[in-house]
Formats: C-alpha cells, structure tokens, sequence
C-alpha cells in the first residue's frame, strides 16, 4: 500500500509537536501559499518572518539559479575567497555603524547566538552570560541554557552553568550585571513573549550598565531585522549599538543564513588560542548567501521598509473587535492579544480553515502573531483581517 504525504510526514519525519499545522503545500508566491488542492492561503506570518520581501521573488530565485551554474560546496567556511560571502558580507556592513564591520555566517540563528557566546567568553575572559525572561534565542544547549522560560528548557537540564535570567524592562535588575558578566543577550523587542518593547530608555541604561562592567551587548535581532520594525535594524530605532548582532530568518531571502556581527578586532579572538576557535562546514553557504543579497537589494533598491508602519497603523484600524484584549506592535510585529490561550488558539484554526495563515507565540499563547510579508498591499491587509474578524465573531 503506497502511504500519502500525511501518512510519510507523521510517520517517517520526527514531529516538533502533537499537533503540527499539517498544511500540505506545493506553491508559494508573493504572500501566498497554494495546498496539494489548489487552496490559496494568505501567509500572515512569513514563515516566521523569513520572507521579508514575500516568497521566490523572481530577483531572488534568478540569482540562486545563476549560483547554481557556478558552485556549491566548495569548502569549509573561511578558508575560500567565495564572492557570493565576500559580496554579501559587504552589503551587511554597508548598512551598519562602524563597530560592525565583520560577518562571521552560519546556518541558523541557533548557530549565530552559540557562536556568539564563544566570542563574548574568548574576548572577556568571563563566564556568565545573562539573558531576559520570556526571550527566545534557539534551542541548541547553549541557546537553551539562556532562554527565558523554564518550561521549554527544564527537560534539557543539567544545561551549560554560568547563565542568568533577568526581568526586562526592569532597570533594578541591571545592577546584576557585574564585572563577572561576560555578555548580555537580549532582543530589542521581546518577540515570542508577545512583542513586547523596551520602556523608558531600558535598552540604552542596558547599554549604558554593560559599558560600565566592561560585559559585551549581543542584540539577537533575528526576528527584528530587515524592515520587519519599520528600520532596517530595530537598533536604530533606540540610538544605541551593540557590540554583538545576531541574524538570521530573513538574512537569507528564503535559504538557511545566519550570522553574528561584531569589529574585525573582536572577531580574531577566534582565530588563535585555539586557532579554529568557531567552525561551520556549511556557514554562508555560497546559494544561501546569493539568495540573502539579492533579497536584501529588493528591500533596498524597492523602498519596502518606507511602507510598513502605515501597514501596521491599516492592521491596527481594521482588526477592532471586543474579544481583542491588547493590540501591541512594532512596524509588522504585531501581537492581537486575547482573553486566554483557548480562545486565541480556536480563532487561529478558524483563520487557517479560512485560508488565513498565523500563529501563536511560543511566550505568550493567548496572542495571536501577524507578521506577514512587507510587500502586503492596503486590499491584502484589509481582506485578512475580514476573515480575522469572522474567526473572532465565530468563537
């Protein structure tokens, strides 16, 4: 007997969850996904904000095409001159300050912030890494050992020692960070908590405090990066830099990318004592990074980031309904926040039964995620959160 997809996918495919979405899907284009049955679906979450600027733009998928004629893998990262790195990596550093002028890519956002802790303890010579309750920074055992939510990391436990956990926005809490912190990890808006933003200049007393103990600041913008807050970084919303940036998602318009970001100066701590100090065998892959770039020159070259907090202000006038609780934002991070998780998980399979794509937060499961692509047109936006308002009417 031949199994279908559904029978292959639950029986030969390891599972996340008990219950994954299980959409079958066989084309996506712009904001769109089409299932095994032609159904069209709006994507209202990117992937996970990775398809910043929409799915196989055709500027992004002609440059993979063209990479392919030339190479793949041709060898461990940083050991070849590969354009398709040096080119990107050039582009990156071009829309950063000064203090982030060096590229170190990998596979994931998993990689980048275990890369980054490595970095924080070679330059410091500390241990203690300190982090944000209900932050999300992977889910590797390093990554693990910093995330902000005892829940997903007590199974995993003894994790790596050395790690504290901080309430953010709470200014008291900064007096923890000591002359034995060698970094503090933290996304400059909380992401799976809800989306909720730094207040009353948190990030720049943050700053302000690591600069006095001499500890690195690691911004994990792999959510935030890329137009999805309305700047290219959400950084530069807050007039403050980091020492340390993570990327990934939308860094590679679509292919596994990511990357941290830090001076040249800091980034050959890694290169001797020992040499080799960090190695990936595919970071920056050669069609990962061609796909990043060309994806990045969209966003650029096409103004998109200009667009998106008028499109959230849209979202926010039309997804008005007694049943929504909070309405939080930053650009098209957006958090619709319900009575409780029962409630926002019924609407969220309504949403996706009515060809609407979104989600919950791994923080915060009465909060409904929309962070659709930034190409969405005024129609788009108005035509999904119609059928929002339905799912909310029906529960």
């Amino acid at each position: 007997m031949n199994l279908t997809n559904r029978q292959i996918f639950l029986q030969q495919l390891a599972q996340t969850s008990t219950a994954p979405m299980m959409l079958e899907i066989e084309k996506a284009e712009g904001i769109y996904l089409f299932d095994s049955n032609g159904k069209k679906y709006f994507d209202l979450i990117s992937g996970i904000s990775v398809s910043n600027i929409g799915h196989c733009h055709p500027k992004v998928i002609n440059a993979i095409e063209e990479q392919l004629k030339k190479y793949m893998h041709l060898m461990v990262y940083g050991e070849y001159i590969q354009s398709p790195q040096v080119e990107y990596a050039k582009l990156l550093t071009d829309q950063l300050p000064n203090n982030l002028n060096c590229v170190y890519f990998t596979n994931s956002g998993s990689e980048a912030t275990e890369g980054a802790i490595k970095l924080a303890k070679r330059m410091t010579e500390r241990t203690e890494i300190v982090s944000f309750k209900n932050s999300y920074h992977g889910s590797t055992q390093g990554a693990l050992s910093i995330m902000g939510d005892e829940y997903f990391r007590n199974a995993f436990r003894p994790l790596i020692p050395g790690s504290r956990l901080l309430d953010f926005n709470n200014e008291e809490h900064l007096e923890q960070i000591t002359s034995a912190t060698a970094a503090v990890v933290v996304e400059p808006v909380q992401a799976e908590a809800g989306v909720i933003l730094p207040k009353e200049n948190f990030l720049r007393k943050l700053r302000d405090r690591c600069n006095e103990v001499g500890a690195l600041l690691i911004f994990d913008e792999c959510q935030t990066a890329f137009g999805r807050t309305g700047t290219m970084f959400c950084f530069q919303q807050y007039q403050i830099e980091p020492d340390v940036l993570l990327l990934a998602k939308a860094l590679g318009g679509g292919m596994p990318l990511g990357a941290f970001i830090s001076s040249s100066k800091n980034l050959k701590a890694l290169t001797q004592n020992p040499v080799l100090g960090h190695i990936t065998t595919f970071g920056g892959h050669p069609v990962s990074c061609v796909a990043g770039k060309a994806a990045l020159e969209v966003l650029i070259n096409e103004k998109l980031i200009e667009g998106v907090e008028m499109k959230a202000e849209l979202f926010k006038k039309y997804l008005s309904h007694p049943l929504i609780k909070d309405f939080r934002n930053s650009g098209l991070l957006i958090s619709v926040e319900f009575e409780n998780e029962m409630i926002c998980k019924k609407i969220i399979s309504n949403c996706i039964e009515n060809g609407i794509v979104t989600d919950w937060f791994l923080f915060a499961g009465n909060c409904m995620r929309i962070a659709p692509p930034l190409i969405i047109t005024k129609e788009e936006i108005q035509e999904s959160c119609k059928t929002i308002l339905m799912a909310i009417d029906k529960i």
